[in-house]
């Protein structure tokens, strides 16, 4: 019976191809969606993430993300390290600067100061520049050094073609950064020491490794500047009791890098509109695969009323019946949900390195192999109720 199941789906292609279509579509557009969706919401948190060394991050009370910015005073500095159970605590600024380009034209940077002794902070993955050299971390420490995301440094902070005498336009491409290349800061040199790899911001701005020393100095002058301090726990040192004699001692507040990632995926889950955006981009994509299939799955059923009738006149039960048309449902399941997936594995392995944010976590290939099971079972569940009710005397009908 299941041989003839199989043919029987397969006998008519084009609501065959058709079931598959739906099922492919929806798989494949909700999976993009929730990938981006995912992607999106991990370049927030993307620089806690890069930042890797610190078990812990210690700020002002009133910060709700990691780009709420809210200086400390540099005493709280000494106060943090002089807790027990804190193995070392450094400095880091982050803040918002202008760099200056060749064409005048100025472009926002996300400048990023670790601490002058350890270079504590710094970025996870260093990489050569478009002529092959390559930086060090320790290169920071020379005059006026920084190192320059290759994001930025072949995209908004590259060096602009120069303009036709003619048409005015760009006569080329422009060149990306590279090592020894100057950069204007708030109106001070800098000098690029290195390419690095870094998680993509949230508003894709480049990102700007220099020492905190120097960094302070780019800085507009304020009473504050100190964004974080960065805490290690010393060996066996629970954590979470860490944050917590932290916050009693300096009245700041203490999180571990898993908090203070949820911390911000949270702030914009909760104020910004991008749940709900993604949120009805998926349930489109499940409400067409449901509409596609279903319908199709039903006419594919209405067309062979007749050989299901007379399967039932040589004594068929509706259990054996039932069991053929869950069979259909799962075939054409399996075969659309692994074209769905694997076309959007493809989109986001194509787009790995691009400006859209995809990122295809295991629980998403979940998440939509459970919606696909749903529109199988709603579209066999339309054809189930035609086959039950069927009177085997139809065959002599006609």
């Amino acid at each position: 019976m299941n041989f003839v199941a199989l043919r029987m789906l397969m006998g008519d292609k084009a609501k065959y191809l058709g079931i598959i279509f739906g099922i492919a579509f929806a798989s494949l557009l909700m999976t993009q969606q929730l990938a981006i969706f995912v992607g999106l919401m991990a370049r927030t948190y993307g620089f806690v993430t890069d930042t890797g060394q610190p078990d812990i991050w210690v700020m002002d009370p009133k910060v709700q993300f990691i780009d709420d910015l809210k200086p400390l005073q540099d005493t709280m500095l000494y106060r943090v390290r002089g807790i027990e159970g804190v193995a070392w605590a450094v400095p880091l600024y982050k803040g918002l600067l202008k760099a200056r380009l060749d064409n005048g034209s100025f472009q926002t940077c996300n400048v990023i100061g670790i601490d002058d002794g350890t270079l504590i902070g710094g970025p996870p993955e260093m990489v050569p520049d478009y002529t092959g050299r390559l930086g060090q971390m320790s290169d920071l420490r020379r005059a006026d050094s920084v190192i320059v995301d290759e994001n930025g440094a072949g995209g908004k902070l590259a060096r602009p073609a120069p303009l036709d005498p003619v048409t005015g336009e760009p006569s080329g491409k422009p060149t990306p950064l590279a090592i020894g290349d100057f950069l204007e800061l708030n109106d001070h040199r800098a000098v690029v020491a290195g390419i690095c790899r870094v998680s993509r911001t949230f508003q894709s701005q480049p990102v700007v490794y220099t020492t905190y020393s120097r960094a302070t100095t780019f800085a507009p002058r304020e009473r504050r500047l100190m964004t974080f301090v960065l805490v290690k726990a010393r060996e066996g040192e629970d954590k979470k009791d860490l944050c917590a004699r932290i916050g009693r001692t300096t009245g700041l507040a203490a999180y571990t890098g898993p908090e203070f990632k949820k911390i911000t995926y949270t702030y914009f889950m909760k104020y910004t509109g991008i749940p709900i955006n993604f949120g009805i981009a998926v349930a489109l994509g499940f409400l067409v695969g449901t509409v596609i299939a279903g319908q199709t799955f039903y006419n594919f059923t209405l067309d062979n009323l007749k050989q299901f009738g007379a399967l039932k006149a040589m004594g068929t039960g509706n259990l054996r019946l039932l069991g053929m048309i869950v069979l259909q449902a799962i075939v054409v399941g399996l075969i659309g949900y692994g074209l769905g997936l694997g076309m959007a594995s493809t989109f986001g392995a194509l787009s790995g390195r691009t400006e859209l944010a995809f990122l295809l976590v295991w629980q998403i290939p979940a998440v939509t192999g459970a919606a696909v099971t749903i529109i199988c079972v709603i579209a066999s569940l339309l054809s189930i109720w035609k086959v039950v009710r069927l009177e085997p005397a139809i065959v002599f009908k006609g």
